[in-house]
């Protein structure tokens, strides 16, 4: 199971290319195990209704992200984090992807961020991966040999 950072939401909806938008796809359809917390619906919220921020030609319009985000809650493994460790990341706003992992028992969370790369999170039973890495994991496990 994985929880994925706002920036692979960004990317995948920037882009019907790239690793971002088929794990996003791959979650829609039930293929990709995640979890989402209230933080988490809340911080994709913000980030993806920025103005501009999905680019001159995303897939979806602005007025479509509320749908989206109710699709995913309906197909997500619902995590309730029951406290707060914050600040444990160099920024601060990204402990929400660590606390709602945790608290769903996920063991990754996919992120392009550079600082999500912190060696104290495997002391809780979590990796972190780029959107490309995860996306290369998960063709290769579907993928019969």
């Amino acid at each position: 199971m994985i929880v994925a950072d706002a920036n692979v939401m960004v990317r995948a909806l920037r882009s019907r290319n790239g690793a971002s938008n088929r794990i996003l796809r791959g979650m829609l359809v039930g293929e990709i195990e995640f979890a989402l917390s209230p933080a988490v619906v809340i911080e994709y919220e913000d980030v993806l209704l920025r103005p501009g921020i999905l680019g001159p030609n995303p897939w979806i319009a602005p007025d479509q992200v509320g749908t989206l985000l109710d699709t995913l809650c309906k197909v997500c493994v619902p995590a309730l984090p029951r406290f707060r460790f914050r600040p444990f990341l160099r920024d601060p706003k990204d402990d929400l992807y660590v606390e709602c992992a945790l608290a769903a028992g996920a063991q990754l969370v996919v992120s392009d961020d550079r600082h999500f790369r912190d060696p104290n999170l495997r002391a809780f039973g979590l990796d972190v991966r780029t959107a490309v890495e995860f996306e290369a994991d998960w063709q290769n496990r579907r993928t019969p040999t």
